[in-house]
């Protein structure tokens, strides 16, 4: 099978390439372009060799529908993630996370209906009016990054609908792993600690999460292109264990022996309107239509992930002094 994958140089994406990769599927993996031909997270993978790599943008249509070509599947995970970002430059989250995913629908849709995964995200949620969140809970649009989201969302199913473009919504809640930016908050905690912090910078400690493995959200995203019955579905990808951000540190703190304290940085607190509370994954849907289920608790994802990031190769490349927006 030809699979591309859009994001394939990001967090998840590369991990994704991996996989499929040793999976035998022959992979064109897609990479922002930028002049020095710095390919992001795919010159770390394992499969450099077997790939072949492209450098463009989804917010050209004329090259997504390049790039489609002889396309078996689209794995579509190309986006801009970061939520405080996007409070001060909304018009860039429209333009690729909207019109990007026009672009990949359409250049789907006149390359011979491919097959396509598009990946939402469980901020489209909102905090939680019930628990667990299943796939008919409401959406509510508390930033501009999951507004834009939801509006991908909406655009690529309407292809399913008006077009019969074989399309499903895969809605990973918080992955976590190896790679990931440091503007997340796991990340935001190991790197502090394993700088000698004491005192680590944090925005609200309050909210709960669904987090999950890395390997655990690709293993998802393929189970849900291997099956047909998910085609035109919205399905859920998560754990149904639900976690508060303080507990998450306290794990880490214990996974590696620090009695840290944290102090507020004003600056990581979201506007109240916005901040999600609650975020706990409802797993049912895909676990019957597919048979999936994660392999990988939170104390040994955070361990793999704690082992990682303080491999001094990797741990200078985070700039933990620095809130990244």
């Amino acid at each position: 099978m030809n699979v591309l994958i859009t994001g394939a140089d990001g967090f998840i994406g590369s991990h994704l390439t991996e996989i499929l990769s040793a999976k035998g599927y022959k992979i064109r993996a897609l990479s922002q372009y930028n002049s020095y031909n710095n390919w992001g997270w795919l010159e770390a993978v394992n499969c450099k060799d077997k790939i072949e790599v492209v450098s463009g943008d989804i917010r050209d249509f004329h090259f997504c529908k390049h790039i489609t070509k002889e396309i078996d599947i689209i794995f579509h995970l190309a986006a801009l993630i970061a939520i405080p970002y996007s409070y001060i430059a909304p018009d860039s989250y429209v333009d690729t996370n909207i019109k990007g995913t026009l672009n990949i629908c359409q250049a789907a849709k006149e390359n011979g209906n491919i097959r396509l995964i598009h990946t939402s995200t469980s901020e489209v949620y909102g905090t939680a009016k019930y628990v667990p969140i299943d796939e008919n809970h409401p959406l509510q649009a508390q930033s501009p990054y999951s507004a834009s989201k939801i509006a991908a969302d909406a655009i690529a199913l309407s292809f399913y609908n008006a077009y019969d473009l074989p399309v499903t919504i895969a809605r990973p809640f918080n992955t976590y792993g190896p790679r990931q930016s440091a503007r997340a908050v796991i990340p935001t905690i190991i790197t502090q600690i394993a700088r000698g912090q004491t005192q680590l910078q944090l925005g609200d400690l309050t909210p709960t999460r669904d987090f999950n493995y890395v390997t655990d959200t690709c293993k998802g995203l393929i189970v849900i292109a291997e099956h047909d019955q998910t085609i035109g579905q919205t399905i859920n990808i998560g754990s149904n264990f639900e976690i508060s951000i303080a507990d998450t540190l306290n794990i880490i703190n214990e996974l590696m022996g620090k009695g840290v304290k944290f102090v507020t940085d004003e600056k990581r607190i979201r506007p109240k309107k916005s901040e999600v509370f609650r975020l706990w994954c409802d797993n049912k849907k895909i676990k019957n239509l597919t048979g999936f289920k994660p392999d990988i608790s939170i104390r040994e994802g955070l361990q793999k992930t704690i082992d990682w990031i303080t491999k001094p190769e990797n741990l200078q490349t985070y700039k933990s002094n620095i809130y990244n927006e």
